[in-house]
C-alpha cells in the first residue's frame, strides 16, 4: 500500500467547515496523489479503432502540468457531446433540471465524509455539470450568468470534472436519500463520457476495457492461460480434499454456462472464491461449462460509455448462444449485476438465442422468475436456494475460527435488492455472524471507495478517506464482537477492502462468500480435511 498519513492523523485532518469563498472560486488541487494515472496512448488508440466515436485525443499528458494537450476545438466537442446526451437521455435532462439543492444527499457520500471537501457532496458534484448546463443550454443562464448558478465551459472546469467525477464510485448511496430520485451516478457516467471524447480518462479503467475487448476479460488472460489457472486451482482442491474435480471448458450442450469476474480467476483472495464455486458445482453435479472467451463477468464499460457497456455485456450472451446454454449462472461481482439488472433490457434488447430459458435450479426445481428477462442468476441466490432445500452437506465447524460480518456490495445491494440471500448462506456456513450498524448496511451500505475503476494505488489516500465510513463500521463490530472476517460478493471489493481493513480495522481479513461455502462443503469421496481453501490449518488441526 502506498505510504499515507496514519489513521488518527487523517481523522484530525477532516474539516467540515464550509469554505469562506464560493465553491466556483475554489482552485483545483492537481498535485500528485489527487488523480489516477491517465490512460496509455496505445489503449486509447486501440479502443478508438474498436468503438469509433467514443474515445479521442490519444497522447501522453500529465494532470499536474498546466497544458493538458487538448484538441483546439475541445470546447466544441464537449458542448456538442453534452447536447447530444441531453437529447438522447431523458433522465439526464431531468437530473439537470429538477434538483432543488435541498442538501438531503450532502453528507451521504463516503468521499465527503472522509475529506470534508464540499465538491464531494453529491449535490455539488452534480452541480459541477449542472452549472455548465445552465450556462450553455438555458436562456436564463446565458443572460444572468452566476446569478442562476451558471458557468460557461472553460479549461479549469474540465480539470475540475476530471478531479471530482473520478472521486465518485457510482455507488448510488446519495440517490437513496434524494427526494426526487436523482441518480448522481448517472451524472458521473455522462460527465466521464464527455471527458473521454477529448482524451481525459484513466488507465485503470481503459486498460481493462481494452483487454476485455481483445481477450474477453479485464486482465488480458489468454484462453490457454485461463485453462492453466483453472487446472492449478483443481490441483489445489485435490491437495485440500483428496478429490480430483472435472471442470468443463468451452464445451457445447451443457445446461448452464458459468461466468464470473476474472479477478476470481487471477487474484488473491478471489481464487479461493473460485475454488468454492468449483467445489459447489461438483457437490451438486451441475451440468455446466466455463468459457475461456466469455471469461469475464465484470463490465468496466459501465465506467466509460454506454456503447462500451453494451458491447461487453453482449459477449456473455454471444458465448451462451454459441455453446447452446439454456441460462447463465453469474459469480460474485458488483457492476456486472447493475448492468444486467438495470440497463440490459433497454440497452441490449433481446440477446438470447432460441435455446435460452427462464432459469430453473436443476437440483431443487426452483424457477427464478426474477431472471425471466436476463436468463441470468446470481450465485448467492442459487446457493441460498440449495441450502434452503437441504441439498448441501455442510460442516460449519470448519469455519469455527471465523467471526464474520458481511459487506453489502453497492451494486448487488442497491441495484438488485440482494440483502438476505448472502446472509442466509453465511449463517449456514459460519457459527458466528454479526451485522455492522443498521445505517451502514443493506440499501444504506457504504462503498469500498475503490469501485468504478478507482481501485488503484496512486490515489490510496483518497481511497482510505472514502473508506472511512465502511472502516468505522467494521471497526465497531471488531471491537464489540471480535469480528475477524468480512465477507462480500464483489471481486472489486475483495481487492479494495483488504487495504481498507488493514488501515481502519487491522486484523480483519476479507473473503468471498463462496470461499466460506467451500470450506464448509463436504464432498462425496473427499478425504478428511485438515486445511481450508487457503491451505491454512482448520480449527483443531494446527498441530497436525
Amino acid at each position: 500500500m502506498a505510504k499515507i498519513i496514519k489513521p488518527d492523523e487523517m481523522l484530525k485532518s477532516i474539516n467540515y467547515t464550509p469554505p469562506a469563498t464560493g465553491w466556483m472560486d475554489l482552485p483545483n488541487d492537481l498535485s500528485p496523489g489527487r488523480w489516477a494515472y491517465p490512460a496509455k496512448v496505445e489503449k486509447v488508440e486501440y479502443l478508438m479503432h474498436e468503438v469509433p466515436g467514443v474515445f479521442g485525443n490519444p497522447r501522453t499528458w500529465n494532470p499536474s502540468e498546466e497544458d493538458w494537450k487538448l484538441p483546439a476545438n475541445w470546447k466544441e466537442i464537449v458542448v456538442n457531446g453534452f447536447r447530444e446526451r441531453l437529447d438522447k437521455y431523458r433522465s439526464l435532462k431531468l437530473f439537470m433540471d429538477i434538483c432543488v439543492r435541498c442538501g438531503a444527499c450532502a453528507d451521504k457520500c463516503h468521499y465527503f465524509i472522509g475529506s470534508g471537501d464540499p465538491k464531494n457532496m453529491p449535490v455539488l458534484r452534480a452541480e459541477l455539470m449542472r452549472s455548465i448546463y445552465r450556462g450553455e443550454f438555458t436562456l436564463a443562464g446565458k443572460i444572468l450568468g452566476k446569478l442562476t448558478g451558471a458557468r460557461v465551459m472553460e479549461e479549469d472546469v474540465l480539470k475540475e470534472w476530471f478531479l471530482y467525477f473520478y472521486q465518485c464510485t457510482e455507488c448510488r448511496r446519495c440517490s437513496l436519500f434524494c427526494p426526487y430520485g436523482i441518480d448522481t451516478a448517472e451524472v458521473t457516467m455522462m460527465a466521464r463520457e464527455l471527458l473521454h471524447l477529448v482524451g481525459i480518462n484513466i488507465n485503470w479503467i481503459l486498460e481493462p476495457v481494452a483487454n476485455c475487448t481483445r481477450t474477453g476479460n479485464h486482465l488480458g488472460i489468454q484462453p490457454h492461460a485461463f485453462k492453466d489457472i483453472v487446472e492449478f486451482m483443481v490441483d489445489d482442491i485435490e491437495t485440500i480434499t483428496g478429490k480430483r474435480l472435472n471442470v468443463p471448458l468451452n464445451e457445447k450442450g451443457h445446461e448452464v454456462i458459468f461466468i464470473t469476474p476474472s479477478g476470481d480467476v487471477f487474484a488473491d483472495p478471489g481464487i479461493y472464491t473460485f475454488m468454492g464455486y468449483l467445489m459447489l458445482f461438483d457437490a451438486i453435479g451441475l451440468d455446466y461449462t466455463l468459457s475461456t472467451y466469455a471469461s469475464e463477468g465484470g463490465n468496466f464499460g459501465l465506467f466509460t460509455n454506454a456503447d462500451m457497456m453494451k458491447a461487453i455485456n453482449g459477449k456473455m450472451y454471444s458465448e451462451a448462444n454459441r455453446l447452446g446454454a439454456k441460462w447463465i449462472l453469474g459469480g460474485e461481482c458488483g457492476h456486472m449485476w447493475r448492468v444486467v439488472n438495470q440497463y440490459m433490457d433497454t440497452m441490449n434488447g433481446n440477446l438470447q438465442g432460441p435455446q435460452m430459458r427462464t432459469p430453473v435450479n436443476p437440483i431443487t426445481g426452483t424457477v427464478f422468475h426474477n431472471a425471466k428477462q436476463t436468463k441470468m442468476v446470481h450465485i448467492a441466490e442459487f446457493t441460498a436456494d440449495l441450502i434452503k432445500h437441504g441439498k448441501l452437506n455442510l460442516d460449519k465447524s470448519r469455519n469455527s475460527d471465523i467471526i464474520a460480518t458481511y459487506h453489502d456490495s453497492c451494486n448487488p445491494a442497491r441495484a438488485m435488492g440482494m440483502f438476505e440471500e448472502p446472509r442466509y448462506v453465511l449463517r449456514n456456513v459460519v457459527d458466528q455472524f454479526y451485522d455492522m450498524p443498521e445505517n451502514t448496511i443493506r440499501e444504506q451500505t457504504f462503498c469500498c471507495a475503490g469501485g468504478s475503476g478507482l481501485n488503484t494505488d496512486e490515489i490510496m489516500e483518497i481511497r482510505m478517506r472514502g473508506g472511512l465510513p465502511r472502516g468505522n463500521a467494521l471497526r465497531y463490530v471488531q471491537e464489540k464482537h471480535g469480528v475477524n472476517t468480512m465477507s462480500c460478493v464483489c471481486a472489486i471489493d475483495r481487492a479494495t477492502l483488504i487495504p481498507l481493513a488493514d488501515y481502519w480495522a487491522p486484523g480483519v481479513k476479507i473473503t468471498g462468500l463462496h470461499e466460506l461455502v467451500g470450506n464448509a462443503l463436504i464432498l462425496d469421496g473427499e478425504e478428511e480435511r485438515t486445511m481450508n481453501l487457503r491451505q491454512e490449518p482448520l480449527p483443531g488441526m494446527e498441530e497436525e
